[in-house]
């Protein structure tokens, strides 16, 4: 599993080091401390006396910029700015994806070279966090004040393990549900008027719902923007609606009490029974339905280009709506990206002002951009219809995540809603067995 592997990974990493260190230079054994990547001359762990006097290397890994040029261009602004307070660290960035993230971290750290920053998932710093990967950012004057002051309450969760904050919120990435509102006016119902409980979204997307005689889908009442295995956003949002997570505070799964059952239920009677969309409805392109006027209301991502040479074009953007699913209360799934420094780092003031340069607010501006994000810097304003609804609603964002276990549950998690939704187990037992997986 994941967490072994990690576990396994740093104890290697921090042995390995350590015994090179006792091996060249016998120091105090209370300074003694497992070595990350990179040289320095740093005198602390939270601040230096001369930065300007600081040598190294600092290594990077983030999923947030790729290899485009304006991702390549985006990234130097921020060493660029780095380097004014830190000119003599050299910046090593290795630009990962999430397909291959764990990985990379897995490997660096069993080979003894881990890195300083690590940028990576909304919901992935429980399962580091409780490995010691990260570094407590309080040491740093980063703290739930601090937080609250600068980002949205919702955020809070997504970079605390047991108290402690362990990431800076980068981006969010929004799955909220867009709506035509010219198929509302066709089907008799007020544009201005979209959806606010279950009761009424199944209602709307019976009625949206298009087939031939045949039963063939002509055009979906609800899509949910997801093939075979990725019903998991989608599910949390009704699960927030429900003021339900996916784990409870402490940690423990809290998807399969009744809150959790009754909300992958209604995502099957959706489409099973109500027959609003087919299972694993998807374009070729992977581009909403919504937006291709293939389904009336469906789950789209938190941008939308309105140009109308590389986006949808202005009648489109003008036609859409937005709204959250709710029922007790509005929830908005909300993936991210969060920066956080490594325990193991010598340079870990200079990581941490790494950090804060790539969590200005142009900088996360920048990334959201290249995410079809938003910054999750309060102040952040967007020139886009999904954009400009997601920063408004920010304080309903829902996550997956909040366990130890969960890089590893997430894995299983779609593919255990598809077996509910398709009727080969009921939603009890599957989610029961999820949630005894991780115990």
């Amino acid at each position: 599993m994941f967490s072994e592997r990690l576990s396994a990974a740093l104890h290697k990493h921090q042995s390995s080091q350590q015994l090179s260190r006792l091996a060249t230079v016998a120091v105090a054994a209370g300074l003694l401390a497992a070595c990350g990547a990179g040289n320095t001359t740093s005198t602390g762990p939270a601040k230096d006396a001369d930065p300007a006097s600081v040598t190294g290397t600092l290594r990077v890994l983030t999923p947030s910029y790729g290899t485009s040029t304006v991702g390549k261009q985006s990234l130097q602004k921020v060493i660029d700015t780095f380097h004014k307070t830190y000119p003599k660290v050299k910046v090593e960035a290795d630009n990962a994806t999430f397909d291959n993230l764990n990985q990379k971290i897995s490997t660096a750290l069993a080979g003894g070279q881990g890195y300083d920053v690590y940028v990576t998932g909304i919901g992935w710093i429980p399962p580091f966090a409780s490995k010691g990967l990260y570094t407590d950012l309080s040491k740093f004057g980063f703290t739930k004040d601090t937080l609250s002051k600068d980002y949205s309450s919702a955020l809070y969760n997504a970079v605390q393990y047991q108290g402690k904050i362990y990431g800076v919120p980068l981006m969010a990435a929004p799955k909220l549900v867009a709506y035509r509102k010219s198929m509302f006016k066709q089907a008799g119902l007020d544009p201005e008027k979209p959806p606010t409980t279950w009761a009424e979204l199944r209602s709307y997307a019976k009625k949206l719902t298009k087939r031939s005689g045949s039963g063939e889908l002509q055009r979906a009442g609800l899509d949910f923007w997801s093939g075979p295995g990725a019903l998991t956003q989608p599910y949390v949002s009704f699960l927030g609606s429900l003021g339900g997570t996916q784990y409870s505070a402490d940690g423990k799964p809290a998807f399969n009490d009744a809150k959790g059952v009754k909300a992958a239920e209604f995502v099957t009677e959706l489409i099973k029974k109500d027959k609003v969309t087919d299972f694993g409805y998807v374009s070729n392109d992977n581009i909403p339905l919504v937006l291709k006027g293939k389904a009336a209301m469906g789950f789209a991502g938190g941008y939308i280009d309105c140009s109308e040479k590389t986006g949808v074009g202005q009648d489109v953007c003008d036609d859409l709506g937005f709204f959250n699913i709710t029922e007790s209360k509005p929830a908005m799934f909300t993936g991210g990206q969060v920066a956080s420094v490594a325990a193991n780092s010598k340079l870990q003031a200079a990581s941490y002002k790494f950090v804060q340069v790539m969590s200005s607010l142009q900088a996360e501006s920048d990334m959201a951009k290249l995410n079809f994000a938003v910054p999750a810097r309060q102040g952040a304003t967007a020139d886009d219809p999904a954009g400009q609804f997601a920063l408004k609603n920010l304080q309903y964002a829902v996550f997956q995540g909040g366990s130890t276990g969960y890089l590893d549950t997430r894995i299983k998690f779609g593919p255990a809603l598809d077996e509910i939704v398709l009727g080969k187990k009921s939603a009890k037992p599957a989610l029961d067995a999820l949630a005894q997986d991780e115990r």
